[in-house]
């Protein structure tokens, strides 16, 4: 069995293919939660954790499955900063 070398690349590259909204969870987490949801790093504002799986169990509670795979992603590359 030879791996298929077109499908490694593409699984490889996940991220380049992720359909990202940008700026559409920040709007939607300042409007439920407020600045509140927020922390500043250096001279930008970050989610914090807490917030993100506060909204992600009201979008699955919701039914929103876009939001919830921006959530989820979000959350993802939350994880890969901090390594």
């Amino acid at each position: 069995f030879i791996p298929d070398v077109i499908n490694i690349t593409s699984m490889n590259q996940w991220i380049q293919k992720a359909h990202l909204k940008k700026g559409r969870l920040h709007n939607y987490i300042s409007r439920v939660y407020g600045k509140k949801a927020f922390e500043t790093h250096g001279n930008r504002k970050v989610i914090k954790t807490k917030y993100l799986h506060k909204a992600l169990k009201r979008a699955k509670r919701e039914h929103n499955t876009s939001l919830e795979k921006a959530i989820n992603l979000a959350i993802t590359l939350r994880k890969f900063r901090k390594r």
